[in-house]
């Protein structure tokens, strides 16, 4: 089991709706609670200013299996930011995780031998958003984190494909190739 589950990344984006600022963009690392997956989430129990790891829960008392820790990739600087993060996306990217085993993309057998790492992006700009729509926030993060497990345990995409693409896709946010 430790082979076939030592090292697995992906990652995902889902646009928000119009006007929203609720993109979603996990990076995910899956692997063996006995590798160096299992080796980076322990040491990510401690804690570092700003960047706070926090259990995926779906309630309290309800931590997911495999167990799943999230880290924002930006800095949390104020209450409103950090119950974006310890709420709305701490719900959906937990949901994610359960659906993905429900749904047989993580295999149920392992869900006490692997673990998960999740980077989550909030954009700074949600938490000032008079108009938020956290239900937006909700299905980004839930399609995005799911979408991410996905291509991490299919290993996705394939080096054909990234080899094949490599001169027609071009990087969304500043291409300089």
């Amino acid at each position: 089991m430790t082979h076939l589950y030592l090292f697995h990344a992906g990652e995902a984006t889902v646009l928000a709706r119009e006007g929203q600022f609720t993109d979603a963009m996990p990076e995910i690392l899956i692997g063996a609670t006995d590798g160096p997956v299992g080796q980076a989430f322990a040491n990510m129990m401690a804690q570092s200013k700003g960047h706070t790891a926090m259990f995926a829960i779906r309630a309290c008392n309800q931590l997911v299996r495999p167990a799943t820790i999230m880290v924002p990739k930006v800095t949390l600087k104020d209450a409103a930011n950090i119950d974006l993060f310890g709420g709305v996306v701490q719900s959906a990217t937990a949901d994610a995780v359960v659906d993905c085993l429900i749904e047989g993309i993580i295999p149920k057998e392992h869900a006490n031998t692997l673990c998960i790492i999740s980077l989550v992006w909030i954009d700074p700009r949600c938490a000032k958003d008079q108009d938020l729509d956290k239900k937006d926030m909700y299905r980004t993060n839930y399609e995005a984190t799911k979408l991410a497990i996905r291509r991490a345990l299919h290993n996705e995409p394939s080096v054909e494909e990234l080899i094949a693409n490599r001169h027609r896709i071009k990087h969304d946010m500043d291409d300089w190739s």
